[in-house]
């Protein structure tokens, strides 16, 4: 689906009017493309004064070839100035080491002289560490205040930029790389003002250009719209997929798998055996489980019948948890495997006529928030992926005025594509990153919704 407004906003004629009535601009996001080599097309910037930057340094060559410091002689890289230097395309700030309040001041700095020298569609990455792994309650404040910071920068950086804040857990310093790799390549274009927490982990990537070869993923609800884009994002990075929708979409289900070099499986997951059929069509398990499958059925409670309700959480909600339940009985999700669950922001914010599909999407949050020991202690991770407002076939079909809402409410001014939210699963599918569980990402373009 077309956005227009976007088209118009970044046309000659567009850019004159837009700017002169003082309506929002939105940039075009750049996005990955096959051929690419490396996550970051320009320079990188690191700066700050945390012990973490040392654990970039290794693999910063491989980032980008143009990597700088903000100081001189600072990790023995060329200092970089927004009056000489190349224009910024990626940053890196440690703030590990900031402890006191008074230490914040250099996130203004730092960040006042770096925000001038921005290229077009910039990643920005705040480091820390978790607050509540610090005894020194000051420190953990401070720590804690990068939420407010990183969220806020945000919503001013502009040009189509995003900004994430990682904390990084004792250990985990060697998983650096996957997740920079990820939040500072257009894979992550449509993600902004999220945290995330990585732990220790002992898998790593061995082939960053195919980073799943040798793993099989499954992927419900895959005969359209974004369950086609993740499979065939997770094909594209090596995995052999299997694709799973219900029987009257079957043709389509085929001929995907077959573009894919993978196989179809038609199943109702609502169905009483549903978990045995999956078990028998899976005869070699499976490394990968993403639950994408879902429907809605809107009402506002005062109208909301019984078969609405029972409805969505049957599909939404409780076929994930028995499928994948069924699989662990079975032994069919493999050790060290990957669960990713297609979450909304609609199951954070809630929204208006919606309480049955925002109930199952929180539930699913809930899910991977209470899994997530339990399967850890055999490696496996469980995530949960929230879209906000993604260009689909259920979008268009939209309103005009909730659907325009919906595009610009959101710090980038638009609405997502299918591919921003299956970039976003593959990386939680790959093998480093087990050094990320029971957590939730969410895809909105930092949405106003649940801020």
């Amino acid at each position: 689906m077309t956005d227009r407004y976007i088209a118009f906003a970044n046309s000659n004629v567009g850019r004159r009017l837009v700017g002169a009535l003082g309506l929002p601009a939105p940039a075009r996001l750049e996005r990955w493309s096959a051929g690419r080599t490396r996550p970051v097309d320009g320079a990188l910037l690191l700066g700050g004064e945390g012990s973490l930057n040392e654990a970039v340094l290794p693999f910063s060559e491989r980032l980008t070839d143009a990597v700088f410091s903000f100081a001189d002689g600072q990790y023995g890289l060329p200092r970089w100035t927004a009056e000489h230097g190349p224009r910024l395309k990626a940053v890196v700030f440690d703030a590990s080491g900031l402890t006191r309040f008074e230490q914040t001041l250099s996130l203004r700095t730092f960040f006042q002289g770096a925000l001038k020298g921005l290229d077009k569609c910039p990643h920005v990455v705040i480091l820390g560490r978790a607050p509540e792994s610090l005894k020194d309650p000051i420190a953990a404040s401070v720590q804690r205040s990068l939420e407010g910071f990183s969220r806020s920068l945000g919503k001013e950086i502009r040009r189509g930029g995003n900004v994430q804040l990682v904390y990084v857990g004792k250990g985990a310093e060697d998983q650096l790389e996957g997740a920079l790799r990820f939040f500072l390549s257009p894979k992550s274009a449509y993600v902004s003002g999220q945290v995330i927490r990585i732990s220790a982990y002992g898998k790593q990537v061995q082939d960053w250009s195919r980073p799943l070869v040798g793993k099989r993923a499954l992927v419900t609800g895959a005969a359209r719209g974004i369950g086609a884009a993740i499979a065939e994002t997770l094909a594209r990075d090596g995995a052999d997929v299997v694709l799973l929708d219900v029987p009257p979409a079957k043709d389509a289900l085929d001929a995907l798998a077959a573009r894919l070099g993978g196989r179809g499986v038609a199943l109702d997951i609502c169905a009483t055996d549903a978990g045995a059929q999956l078990i028998e069509a899976l005869p070699d398990g499976v490394d990968i489980v993403v639950h994408n499958a879902g429907i809605t059925r809107d009402k506002t409670v005062a109208k909301m019948s019984e078969a609405f309700w029972n409805s969505v959480i049957d599909v939404n909600l409780k076929a994930p948890q028995v499928l994948t339940q069924a699989l662990l009985d079975a032994g069919k999700l493999h050790d060290d495997g990957r669960v990713v669950l297609l979450a909304s922001i609609s199951g954070i914010a809630g929204n208006l006529g919606q309480t049955n599909y925002a109930v199952s999407k929180a539930g699913l949050i809930g899910l991977a928030q209470a899994w997530a020991p339990a399967l850890g202690k055999k490696g496996i991770s469980i995530n949960a992926v929230a879209p906000g407002f993604i260009e689909t076939q259920m979008t268009a079909a939209i309103p005009l005025t909730i659907r325009e809402a919906g595009r610009r409410m959101n710090s980038m001014g638009q609405g997502g594509l299918p591919q921003d939210v299956a970039e976003a699963v593959a990386w939680f599918a790959q093998p480093g990153s087990g050094a990320v569980s029971g957590q939730v990402l969410r895809v909105c373009g930092q949405s106003l919704l649940g801020a």
